[in-house]
């Protein structure tokens, strides 16, 4: 399928597709807000049920903690609220009454649950703690909002929170957070790079953060994923101890990881072409979508048979739908492209005479014919091509898009003209960090935390390094 449009004129192409595949209403009358359609919020729900069952699978516990946090609370850690005072929203009045103490809007959640971890860990015993959640928060985004990527109000924040005994189990758990992630996106097939972000874009609070990135085709990497190593900084703003088995009293070291609504966007984008998304059937809301194609020549009750196909589909826990709509077969096929539906079968006095069914993929276009009695074998093993082919294509995307700069002027050429990612060496520090984000019109994602490694020069100062950094735009 083309993908003139998805690249050249990207933006437009993004608001058609929530529009037009019915993901998002973002006429709400509120800036940042948007309104999730039932199509949307089944997408959302099938990418949050992957995440879920991975966390669970890894001992983490689902909590759900208040909206509301208390000021004196959250401006308990001082790097913390520096870091969000500018957008964090505040409840000031209850009715008519004004509050005793303002109520924060949850930025993010570290400061109403800690206190509440100060009361469940009290001995060794009682860790690791590992929970999460999946909620809303608020940011007071004071740049241009956009659906999905830039939002007031953010409805899908899955967030991870764990407690250890010690520092080497805390690093240790970042790993196993990476390797959450990196399965989880690898599920969704949306390719990434994985960078140890600098200082100056460290989350408020902790000692380093880690963040996941796409690459979008207008050039502007989406910052996806997550994972924070929190040290004993909020720890000991908290006083959250544990009991050693000597009887000591020690601080926690914690690490906390997310995601967000970017996740749905990424799907949207990595697997998107001309006609909209191409979504990766383990997510779809509707995998099969079955078009009785009648002829008036023939005497067949094509619309029994679709439905006798979806009843098999149904049954064999596939996510199908029967178009019987009075319209043109054509009119259905580009409705249901357009929401990005994996598969079409299409029914017709033919096939019933020949006793076959058949299977148009959305990702190429290509139509099979199919025995009728292999239906849920050739719909299975199809699912799997397409996801595999989707992967693959957001795979090469990725790889075709990153290229070695040695030099300012070649970093600016692959970030500016070539719409990519620019690999260059960098000594890590922020004078020659700030001067090639000035020279290339990029911003510095930091050393690769994955990949591979060349020695090299600061293409700023030419002190040698040894990890690569990435550079590129940025939402």
């Amino acid at each position: 399928m083309k993908r003139e449009k998805w690249e050249s004129d990207f933006n437009s192409w993004f608001n058609d597709v929530l529009s037009d595949a019915e993901i998002m209403d973002i006429r709400y009358p509120v800036k940042g807000l948007y309104v999730w359609m039932p199509y949307g919020i089944k997408l959302r729900n099938h990418v949050i049920g992957i995440i879920r069952q991975l966390l669970e699978n890894t001992g983490h516990q689902e909590v759900l903690f208040p909206l509301l946090i208390p000021r004196d609370v959250f401006e308990k850690e001082a790097e913390h609220i520096k870091g969000f005072e500018d957008e964090v929203y505040w409840v000031t009045k209850g009715g008519t009454s004004k509050l005793n103490v303002d109520l924060a809007l949850r930025p993010t959640s570290e400061t109403s649950i800690y206190p509440m971890l100060k009361l469940w860990i009290r001995s060794h015993t009682d860790l690791p703690l590992k929970v999460y959640q999946v909620v809303n928060i608020f940011r007071h985004e004071t740049k241009a909002t956009k659906p999905l990527i830039r939002l007031r109000e953010v409805t899908t924040f899955k967030e991870a929170h764990t407690a250890h005994e010690s520092e080497e189990d805390a690093e240790e758990q970042i790993k196993k957070a990476v390797e959450i992630y990196k399965e989880f996106f690898d599920e969704l097939g949306v390719s990434y790079v994985i960078t140890k972000r600098p200082a100056w874009d460290t989350f408020a609070g902790a000692k380093y953060s880690i963040a996941f990135d796409m690459l979008a085709p207008n050039g502007r990497t989406l910052q996806i994923g997550t994972v924070h190593n929190l040290g004993q900084g909020f720890s000991k703003v908290f006083d959250l101890t544990y009991e050693t088995p000597d009887g000591d009293q020690e601080h926690i070291y914690q690490t906390c990881y997310g995601i967000s609504d970017r996740v749905i966007a990424s799907v949207l984008i990595a697997h998107g072409d001309d006609r909209g998304p191409c979504l990766p059937p383990n997510v779809a809301p509707i995998q099969v979508v079955i078009v009785p194609v009648p002829f008036k020549e023939e005497k067949v009750d094509v619309n029994k048979e679709a439905e006798k196909v979806q009843d098999e589909l149904e049954d064999a826990g596939i996510r199908a739908k029967v178009d019987d709509r009075d319209l043109r077969p054509g009119d259905k096929y580009y409705r249901w492209e357009r929401r990005g539906v994996p598969v079409r079968i299409e029914i017709g006095p033919q096939e019933l005479k020949e006793e076959k069914i058949t299977i148009v993929r959305r990702d190429t276009g290509e139509k099979l014919s199919k025995p009728r009695g292999s239906l849920i074998e050739d719909t299975n093993e199809i699912f799997k091509e397409i996801k595999n082919d989707l992967k693959e294509r957001a795979r090469s995307y990725l790889e075709d898009k990153i290229e070695w700069a040695e030099d300012l002027e070649k970093a600016r050429d692959i970030i500016e003209n070539k719409q990519g990612i620019a690999r260059v060496s960098w000594c890590g520090q922020k004078d020659c960090g700030q001067k090639i984000e000035d020279e290339t019109g990029g911003d510095i994602l930091g050393p690769e935390f994955e990949g591979e490694t060349k020695t090299g020069k600061c293409i700023v100062c030419g002190k040698k390094t040894k990890t690569p950094a990435i550079v590129a735009r940025t939402y």
